[in-house]
């Protein structure tokens, strides 16, 4: 019995290439973006009677910083990247992966993203590569959002 498209859908992965960004209200398009994870700093701390009773305690709720880097091509009349650098502000971020047809799939959502650091594309008489800015972002709060798919009624 052969799958049908959605069940086929469900269970291949997806391919990596086909996402969008949106920082705050406005959509980017790169052609890079990594380092996007989740983690917590983890804190331990004793009580007052800890060295008499041996007891640690330890809580692991504090949204650690993480550096995504995400790079494109550069275009003429569009400074976003410097603006939000030159901004010194917190925005927040979806990273929409899309099927095969353009529609978000899979959304990892970043609470807060700071701009620290923007690259210029390196400069080379002999190379024909396109020019690529880099900007580094350090974020927290990602959560993932998987979207659902629906079998088509008929």
């Amino acid at each position: 019995m052969a799958s049908s498209v959605i069940n086929q859908r469900k269970r291949y992965p997806l391919m990596a290439y086909n996402f969008r960004v949106d920082v705050g209200s406005v959509t980017m398009r790169f052609s890079e973006v990594t380092g996007l994870k989740r983690e917590y700093d983890h804190v331990t701390y004793r009580h007052g009677l800890s060295y008499a009773e041996g007891e640690d305690i330890t809580t692991y709720r504090i949204d650690k910083y993480a550096a995504i880097t995400m790079k494109r091509g550069t275009v003429q009349a569009q400074n976003q990247l410097q603006d939000w650098l030159d901004a010194r502000s917190t925005k927040s971020m979806d990273i929409h992966l899309c099927d095969d047809q353009g529609n978000q799939v899979v959304t990892w959502h970043v609470a807060k993203a700071v701009a620290v650091k923007f690259e210029a594309p390196t400069f080379s008489a002999t190379s024909g590569e396109v020019a690529v800015e880099t900007l580094e972002v350090m974020a927290a709060g990602v959560k993932v959002q998987h979207k659902e798919f629906d079998e088509p009624t008929q």
